[in-house]
């Protein structure tokens, strides 16, 4: 008993990670590990039994909390686009555009997958688009399995990274920061992503010119004016509805909430427009939607339970006391934290990541004097790779739902792991060149810890001169006295 008093926190984390293991629904295991050593550490003696009176409040809390309106309607958008043909449209569009190109398909599909990104913001919808779209025709003209496998896996998941992304809104919401600094954060690290993707596969190109052909001509119908025509009717709207959506919310005139609002009009409208708006879209995107929705919910209620009895029986402390301890500083903490959530990746998805691990490492983040919008970013990326691990990635599951049977799981799996590294190598830059992330106006951004530090020694030195406090080397004495004496 003893030693369950002084480890409360450890073992109840411990014990989470067992429930996960054995393959427990991520919202009960969190909520029954909640309830079970909030109920112990009363019978010990370390906690109250008023501390279960404050879950109903943060429960209505989470329900009444407008942040989180903006999931079911991206994911109603995303899911209206991806019905109503327009990623088939946007593929065959930009497919001709580039088919005279070496590479030209996977180009196509990863410009494609930007777009989807920005749009839709659902991983699941832009794979299972483009895999069903673009991977019988990029095998007919020869290209690799595995590129082209890779290549549509990993331009789905540019959905994770690039706004409307739903994982940076959860991610706003666990570490209370705004979604439209998260969303303005996000957006360079997401084009320079899209950008390597481009990259690796001109470099492919340069070394196997095999591996991805260029389009016979035969294969290239459109040309001249209804190839423009085309071009304006396929990639004007989706563009416009990114301005309407990313737009107004980057430019102050509507909160991400209203953005998703005016996005999910107009999806229908667009829809409508292609004649494609019917009873059984609208069924099948609504109730997709009310499962995701509900999905997020009960997570976010379990991990309410789970991090109330955490907190007070101080794990919150022990994490924190954990990470600062760690050599290198700011550094040191964040390979380490990188390294945690891309193991952890292996086993779970960005959801359970986000409201397992992220509401642990913000608070440790802040003390460090780290930026919680550029550490909510770097976290975003990381995680990206959640759905492109061997052997669990999800983007590979849905890629395999859809892939025509000559498609090894193999290739799939091998075809992944160099846009994984790619995805290292992004987390890097992002640590190494911090500037990458940038938001909203720098000098009214929240001071780092050095700052913080600046200015209490600016106001220590005034209250110095305020008080006639010694002056020369007695009052140096007395300033580093009491400097010392507020470190500690």
């Amino acid at each position: 008993m003893e030693f369950l008093i002084n480890n409360m926190a450890p073992v109840m984390f411990g014990a989470l990670v067992l429930f996960l293991l054995f393959g427990y629904p991520v919202a009960f295991a969190l909520a029954a590990n909640g309830m079970v050593f909030g109920f112990i550490g009363m019978e010990l003696g370390l906690l109250h039994p008023a501390l279960f009176q404050a879950l109903p409040e943060r429960v209505f809390g989470i329900m009444a909390n407008d942040t989180l309106l903006a999931i079911p309607f991206f994911t109603f958008m995303g899911l209206v686009l991806e019905r109503s043909g327009m990623a088939e449209d946007l593929l065959d569009t930009i497919g001709q555009l580039f088919g005279p190109m070496r590479g030209g398909l996977a180009y196509a599909v990863i410009f494609v997958g930007a777009l989807l990104a920005a749009t839709t913001g659902v991983v699941a919808a832009s794979v299972i688009s483009m895999g069903l779209i673009s991977l019988p025709i990029m095998l007919r003209y020869g290209y690799d399995k595995r590129l082209a496998s890779g290549v549509i896996a990993a331009s789905g998941t540019l959905a994770q990274i690039i706004p409307p992304s739903l994982v940076l809104i959860i991610m706003a919401d666990q570490l209370g920061k705004s979604v439209g600094d998260m969303y303005e954060g996000a957006m360079v690290p997401g084009l320079i992503l899209t950008s390597l993707y481009v990259g690796y596969v001109v470099i492919l190109t340069l070394i196997k010119p095999n591996a991805a052909p260029a389009l016979p001509l035969e294969a290239r119908s459109l040309r001249g004016a209804k190839l423009l025509m085309r071009v304006l009717t396929s990639l004007v709207p989706p563009l416009v509805l990114i301005f309407l959506v990313l737009g107004t919310i980057f430019l102050g005139i509507a909160t991400p909430t209203e953005g998703g609002a005016m996005g999910a009009s107009g999806a229908l409208i667009l829809a409508l427009m292609r004649k494609r708006l019917s009873v059984s879209l609208l069924k099948q995107a609504m109730d997709t939607t009310a499962k995701l929705s509900s999905f997020v919910v009960f997570i976010l209620v379990g991990s309410t339970v789970f991090g109330l009895v955490f907190r007070a029986v101080n794990g919150d402390l022990w994490v924190e006391h954990l990470l600062t301890s760690l050599p290198g500083g700011q550094l040191g903490f964040l390979i380490v934290v990188n390294i945690l959530v891309f193991v952890l990746a292996f086993f779970l998805d960005f959801f359970e990541l986000s409201f397992i691990i992220v509401p642990l490492l913000g608070p440790v983040a802040e003390k460090l004097g780290i930026d919680l919008i550029w550490f909510g970013v770097l976290l975003g990326v990381n995680m990206q790779t959640s759905f492109m691990h061997p052997p669990f990635g999800f983007a590979l599951f849905y890629l395999r739902s859809v892939a025509p049977a000559s498609i090894k799981t193999t290739d799939i799996y091998w075809g992944a792991v160099p846009f994984v590294c790619i995805q290292i190598i992004m987390v890097a830059l992002i640590i190494i060149f911090p500037g990458i992330v940038s938001y909203g106006d720098p000098a009214h951004r929240a001071p780092t810890q050095q700052e913080s530090e600046a200015m209490d020694l600016n106001s220590l030195m005034q209250q110095q001169e305020g008080e006639g406090g010694g002056s020369g080397e007695e009052g140096q004495n007395e300033l580093l006295k009491q400097l010392q004496q507020n470190s500690n």
